[in-house]
């Protein structure tokens, strides 16, 4: 009995120091990956995307203060560098829409993903659009007195996400906050130029960008 209780002992002493090895063969080969990732980053240093807004075409912009919506119809040109030499950017997903001192006055409109190759030019002319969107009445109010003065200040924003390329190497994904304001001129001629029943501004804002 001692003999087949001293090998029984043997037996599960050597698996637990197999089951040991095992752990640890996995925790270093987890930290070797994460430490080449960590290298490969420190040295490419991937810099975020620069967004510019080039121009807004307007074809539609009414504020009914009584009923405290506002209607929108606009074709806005944004356009994305990559600034960098050696990594590539994987765009999965960009929501576009325009607000209103924060609150937003379109529907997002979907921009396909894409992806966009070293030092590389990404031009997207998307149309944003909200019929009778309710907005608070103080600010329906502050709209129309700002399109009586003359000029409002739309902020065009992209959300979504974004993937690292180096090599065959493909990181995880990264949430993209972008913000372009867009000063739309009322009643000035100059401001713009007429594109059939619409207005054109050329604008070339860069934008706020954070990954």
């Amino acid at each position: 009995m001692t003999a087949k209780h001293d090998c029984s002992h043997h037996l599960d002493e050597e698996r637990r120091k197999l089951h040991r090895l095992i752990i640890a063969s996995i925790l270093f080969f987890i930290f070797i990956i994460l430490f080449v990732i960590l290298l490969i980053y420190l040295i490419l240093r991937p810099s975020k995307p620069h967004f510019t807004l080039q121009d807004v075409t307007l074809n539609a912009f009414n504020i009914s203060t009584a009923a405290t919506t506002v209607t929108s119809n606009l074709q806005i040109t944004i356009s994305s560098r990559n600034p960098n030499a050696r990594i590539g950017i994987y765009y999965d997903k960009l929501d576009v829409y325009a607000t209103y001192r924060s609150q937003q006055i379109t529907l997002p409109t979907l921009i396909p993903p894409s992806y966009q190759g070293h030092k590389d030019i990404t031009v997207w002319s998307p149309y944003l659009y909200g019929t009778d969107v309710p907005v608070a009445p103080y600010l329906a109010l502050s709209l129309a007195q700002d399109e009586t003065a003359g000029t409002v200040l739309v902020n065009v924003k992209a959300t979504g996400r974004v993937r690292w390329k180096v090599g065959t190497f493909v990181s995880g994904g990264y949430r993209l906050n972008v913000n372009c304001p867009a000063y739309i001129t009322f009643g000035n001629k100059n401001a713009g130029y007429a594109v059939g029943p619409a207005v054109k501004y050329q604008l070339v804002e860069g934008c706020n960008v954070d990954v």
